[in-house]
């Protein structure tokens, strides 16, 4: 349940990361980018090790009349990052909300490492998730939203412990001691007693990253997370993603219309259009040479705007 003093429309901590008992690694010091950076980072745990896959078979997922993925199926490694590009509308963020449990599946398995998501196994049948399966499948899984779903009336620091405390069990201490390591990672120290209504949409959002990541999370999802940023911001949470990308072993999954952004932290790209995969390959070839029609009208289209 959300804590007594969130606002209708936030998320739960639940909904605003998962956890994981994975070992964590350092970050290395570097300078963070504009928006709210410090020039040294200080050392803080970014899960590693074990993440899990994440698989699609035969996804269904319909609003009314409107069939918005058709039987979809793809895969993401363990630890792989895959990006989905493609027109607004076509379905990539309902993917996202899938694996969020946002969303209810309507047909089909979404599988994330050996187990099921929407489903549990019962004798040798899988039969519809029970809440209990649902709230430990969410724990391994965070997502950073396009505009930004911070608790508007706590504190930075509170909006980085509430998860942690209520939905994992963290002593206040620990959780505590793991916000303000992130807070120093994503460059917001200085704001640790802050209200979202005081800081720029950039450190918001950087907030927002931190927050995911205190749930120490094995898949990682980020919808669209500089869309709604002005552009001189972008690129600095842009530079942390990547940073975050290169020092975990989190299995990553993006939805952006940012090209080049897509290009540097993607293993593979996934073009989508009308919930199904029209292409998918290595950025290089993606961008480079796409094979598909479709692929080649959204690129130009893109990046002629």
């Amino acid at each position: 349940m959300p804590p007594p003093d969130t606002t209708a429309g936030s998320p739960t901590p639940e909904e605003s990361g998962g956890a994981s008992t994975g070992e964590g690694v350092s970050t290395q010091k570097s300078d963070v980018a504009k928006g709210g950076a410090t020039k040294g980072v200080a050392a803080t745990e970014l899960p590693r090790g074990a993440a899990p896959g994440i698989r699609f078979e035969k996804v269904v997922k319909r609003f009314g009349h409107n069939v918005v993925l058709r039987e979809l199926d793809f895969t993401v490694g363990p630890g792989e990052r895959v990006t989905l590009i493609g027109p607004s509308g076509s379905g990539k963020t309902t993917i996202l909300r899938l694996l969020m449990t946002l969303e209810k599946l309507d047909d089909g398995l979404i599988w994330i490492g050996d187990e099921t998501l929407w489903h549990m196994k019962r004798g040798d049948k899988r039969v519809p998730a029970n809440q209990k399966h649902l709230h430990e499948m969410r724990k391994q899984v965070g997502m950073v939203f396009q505009q930004f779903n911070l608790f508007p009336n706590m504190n930075v620091l509170r909006n980085l412990t509430e998860g942690p405390v209520r939905v994992l069990g963290l002593s206040k201490d620990e959780a505590v001691e793991r916000a303000r390591g992130l807070l120093d990672m994503v460059g917001l120290a200085d704001k640790i007693d802050a209200h979202p209504s005081q800081l720029s949409g950039g450190q918001q959002q950087r907030v927002a990253i931190a927050r995911a990541l205190a749930m120490q999370p094995k898949v990682l999802l980020l919808d669209e997370v500089t869309s709604a940023l002005d552009p001189e911001l972008v690129v600095g949470v842009q530079d942390l993603l990547r940073d975050i990308a290169r020092q975990s072993d989190l299995t990553l999954l993006c939805v952006t219309h940012e090209m080049t952004f897509a290009r540097d932290i993607s293993d593979r790209v996934l073009m989508f259009d009308q919930g199904q995969i029209v292409e998918e390959g290595p950025p290089d070839q993606i961008f480079g040479e796409p094979s598909e029609q479709r692929t080649r009208d959204f690129l130009q289209a893109v990046l002629a705007t």
